[in-house]
């Protein structure tokens, strides 16, 4: 199976099924001397795991990490860092009726046509479950991008279902089990939760990601654009169907006389672009919202067929989250964290010695909305920094 390693010069490669006896990665090309431990990795990890509350899979993994390799007396030594996480509930069993049938919405029937086998306990590969390693490589980057450069990455729940959520401060997203930013709403969730669990049915979410402090000149006017990596590495994430960078679909309705970022001495008016233009950062935050599906595995019955293409009935009485969106938080973050990191690293090997006369301008000084500016569909996502 091809398609395991992401990125250029910080690269990750994954391993590991939901079932199988661990999960784990290797990342390559992390810079030497970035003081590193197992601690650092498991705060994030820590976020992400399954269990942390009742409205997600009741799964019960530690996440533990272990680092392999690649530090030595707490220092990263630029050589391949191995980490491991061991799986300690998982119950194949209870996939034994999707042996021969596939799970609407899953990828079940596609990774059985495209290898002629597959491991069906939980999804094997295309589980959600392999999104952990991910979690524990972007620790890494974000901690070295934070040294470097200030680069702060944080992300919020910014609709569940019908609810759509509003941001009102940063210090609210730790303090609940659905990352959300508006902690007025979440007796709200709960409720709406646990009716659905009872139903044995599912929902979608939205999830709006932010970095702050990211350098103008990060990425490449063509193939490597940086919100063209950015894109891909979130549509990378199990479940997700929608990308939007700024202002995404709502510049669709707006005037170019709008959605055109003005620039002053003082910096940019506003941040439609969501620190993006051309493909190279603008030292504006960088702003991506993703779209995730409702979950696959549902006790709802559901028409499908089995390997010889009769029809039949999959119900999946497995453990698993209604919303896949609540615990992805982290995920987006991961995701965003790696791409910043490998483009902070191909800007530092060719462009490290470039400077111009004009002076680099300070970020929006007017901040609306999510990317800067107040829009009938952009206040779905108001700005992270608005409170």
């Amino acid at each position: 199976m091809a398609g395991n390693t992401f990125g250029r010069i910080f690269t990750v490669t994954s391993f590991g099924e939901s079932h199988g006896p661990a999960i784990g990665c290797v990342v390559d090309g992390c810079p030497p001397g970035l003081a590193l431990s197992a601690h650092d990795i498991q705060q994030d990890l820590d976020r992400r795991k399954p269990g942390t509350s009742r409205h997600v899979t009741q799964r019960q993994e530690s996440d533990s990490v272990e680092i392999l390799s690649g530090v030595f007396e707490g220092q990263t030594t630029g050589t391949p860092i191995a980490l491991l996480i061991r799986n300690e509930d998982a119950r194949g069993k209870d996939y034994g009726n999707l042996v021969d049938t596939f799970r609407p919405g899953h990828a079940d029937y596609t990774y059985w046509q495209k290898y002629g086998i597959r491991d069906h306990r939980g999804g094997g590969r295309a589980s959600a479950r392999e999104t952990a390693v991910r979690v524990a490589a972007a620790a890494i980057a974000r901690k070295w991008l934070k040294e470097q450069h200030g680069v702060v990455i944080r992300g919020y729940l910014s609709q569940l279902g019908p609810h759509v959520l509003s941001f009102k401060n940063w210090e609210s997203v730790g303090g609940n089990p659905f990352f959300s930013a508006d902690p007025d709403i979440v007796t709200r969730l709960e409720s709406f939760m646990d009716e659905l669990r009872k139903s044995g049915d599912s929902v979608g979410a939205r999830i709006t990601t932010v970095a702050e402090h990211v350098p103008v000149g990060w990425g490449a006017p063509v193939y490597a654009k940086l919100d063209a990596d950015l894109a891909a590495a979130m549509m990378s994430i199990n479940a997700v169907k929608a990308v939007e960078i700024g202002a995404g679909f709502a510049s669709v309705t707006q005037r170019g006389s709008e959605h055109g970022d003005e620039l002053t001495p003082e910096g940019f008016v506003t941040n439609h672009a969501g620190g993006i233009l051309g493909g190279i950062s603008t030292g504006q935050d960088i702003v991506v919202t993703i779209g995730i599906k409702p979950t696959s595995s549902i006790r709802v019955p559901r028409r499908s067929i089995d390997k010889q293409g009769n029809p039949t009935t999959v119900e999946t009485n497995g453990r698993h989250d209604p919303c896949v969106g609540i615990r992805a938080t982290p995920i987006a973050e991961a995701m965003m964290a790696l791409v910043l990191m490998d483009h902070a690293l191909l800007q530092r090997a060719q462009n490290a010695d470039v400077t111009t006369p004009t002076p680099k301008i300070a970020g929006s000084i007017g901040k609306a909305g999510p990317a800067g500016g107040r829009t009938p569909a952009a206040k779905i996502n108001p700005d992270p920094h608005e409170a």
